[in-house]
Parts: C-alpha cells; sequence; structure tokens
C-alpha cells in the first residue's frame, strides 16, 4: 500500500526536475531531493514515523557507507520494537521478501538511496 503522502512528494519532485536551471549541477539536483519518500509502508503510523527517523538518522550518520547504516538501522529497530529486524540500503536493487503482517517499509531517501525495513521471525 502506498502512502498518499508519496505520491504528493513524487509529484512535487517532477515540478522541481522542471523547475532547475539548466547550468545546475547534480549535486543541486541530488539536495532537492533530500526528504524521505515513502514507496510502501505496511506499518502503523508511529511506527512509521519513528522508522523513517530512524533511516534518516543512520543514512546521514554513515553517508556512503550502506552497510553501516543498515546495521544501524537494524539494531535501532531491534531496540525498539523488537528482534528479528532487518534492513537493506542501497542502490539499484530488487526485492521480494516475507515479513510479518504490518512491519514493512521501502523508501528512498537522498534520490535514489532505496531504504527496505521488515520484521521476519
Amino acid at each position: 500500500m502506498a502512502d498518499l503522502g508519496s505520491t504528493a512528494n513524487l509529484a512535487a519532485a517532477d515540478k522541481g526536475a522542471v523547475a532547475a536551471a539548466p547550468g545546475t549541477d547534480e549535486k543541486d539536483a541530488k539536495r532537492n531531493f533530500n526528504y524521505p519518500l515513502v514507496k510502501i509502508c505496511d506499518m502503523a503510523e508511529e511506527l512509521r514515523v519513528e522508522a523513517v527517523d530512524m533511516v534518516v538518522t543512520a543514512v546521514e550518520k554513515h553517508p556512503g557507507n550502506f552497510e553501516a547504516a543498515a546495521q544501524n538501522i537494524k539494531e535501532l529497530m531491534d531496540k525498539r520494537c523488537g528482534n528479528s529486524w532487518h534492513a537493506v540500503v542501497g542502490e539499484g536493487y530488487g526485492f521480494e521478501v516475507t515479513h510479518e503482517m504490518r512491519n514493512l517499509l521501502y523508501m528512498y531517501f537522498g534520490g535514489n538511496l532505496g531504504v527496505l525495513v521488515w520484521k521476519a521471525s
């Protein structure tokens, strides 16, 4: 189930891409997408907000080190919501996972960085 806010974010991102000046470099374009874009979320609202905050904090804490960011997200989710959480951070991957109901989050951050968080006992 897609988050309703993600459609608005996607439309805003498209407008921002059109409005960009031709002389801007790639760093300026990435700065426009420096917000979390939730694509798929099967979590309760409170848990989703906390998980998105944890993901943003971990990715900003470990720029360019996807493995450390994923480990940080997993440890934070294990402490906050119980064991058996998994996290994948990276660019250009597909997935098919079995997860517990109401415990899945797939989002983008910083443009094309995909983050998948799910619980499977």
